[in-house]
């Protein structure tokens, strides 16, 4: 927990203050927020920056401080316009995902989202999305009912992939394979086309040739954006498919979540690049 009041305290007393000129330029920052798991409970064996679950407590106040100081809740569709928009600070733009597509999405969060008529996108692997019960990391997962259920909310699905595998320790064709098929399924089981990709566990931006392969595949699969886990907010030099976000859990209270969403997390980025740089 040490370690995590260092990030908050850096966060919070160092970089912020040196945000604020920043955000007084306008240039637009866009706010990704990255959501897995909307349960209670801690993952034992994770750091407290690996933590993937969000509290629905911690969850309903993050929604109600969005609500209350009236940011804008924005489709990945509509990303770039906002991007482009150099004073949209006015309009506060936020964009909310959640990766991996558990049940708990449709049992806590979708209720807090209706509340607030706020809009998100929902990331399947969808080798765990079945017509009956399926369970991934040890959670269970939607099935079919429930996402046509959570379409009818406004809530938007994208592709991660079919089984969640580390992309670059496949072959090329089950990367095609992989991306191909989940929007395909996605599309078949939702009537709804597919326009967006998350990249499952952590993205190799430091493997400029690879990242090339993938954006090419995502093209020609007919992906129109992507997200990542680099951690981030989006800006206009971002790829579209690319799109940096920014990670939430169970830790985040008002003031860091707060912080996060106007760029003074941005700093951590250095650190998990020089980390990539570092095991490679």
């Amino acid at each position: 927990m040490g370690s995590l009041n260092i990030q908050r305290f850096l966060t919070l007393y160092c970089f912020h203050p040196l945000m604020l000129p920043r955000l007084r330029r306008k240039k637009a920052l866009v706010p990704i927020l990255m959501y897995h798991s909307i349960s209670d409970g801690v993952e034992n064996d994770a750091h407290p920056y690996y933590q993937t679950n969000t509290s629905p407590q911690v969850f309903a106040d993050h929604m109600k401080f969005l609500h209350y100081n009236k940011y804008s809740i924005i489709s990945l569709q509509d990303m770039p316009e906002f991007l482009k928009n150099a004073k949209c600070e006015a309009i506060k733009p936020v964009v909310i995902t959640f990766d991996d597509g558990f049940l708990d999405f449709y049992a806590e969060a979708l209720p807090i989202l209706c509340r607030y008529n706020f809009r998100a996108t929902v990331f399947l692997p969808t080798k765990f999305v079945g017509e009956k019960r399926m369970r991934f990391m040890g959670k269970d997962c939607l099935c079919w009912r429930e996402v046509r259920e959570c379409q009818g909310h406004g809530v938007e699905f994208g592709s991660h992939t079919v089984s969640h595998p580390v992309l670059t320790a496949v072959k090329k064709e089950k990367v095609v394979s992989e991306l191909k098929e989940s929007k395909e399924t996605i599309e078949g089981k939702t009537g709804t086309a597919v326009k967006s990709f998350s990249y499952p566990y952590a993205f190799p931006e430091t493997q400029r040739k690879f990242t090339t392969y993938l954006s090419s595949v995502l093209t020609k699969c007919g992906y129109k954006n992507g997200v990542t886990t680099i951690i981030g907010t989006a800006t206009e030099s971002d790829s579209r498919y690319f799109m940096k976000r920014i990670p939430l859990n169970l830790h985040d209270d008002l003031r860091f979540f707060m912080a996060k969403l106007v760029g003074s997390y941005n700093w951590i980025h250095a650190f998990q690049y020089l980390k990539k740089r570092v095991g490679r």
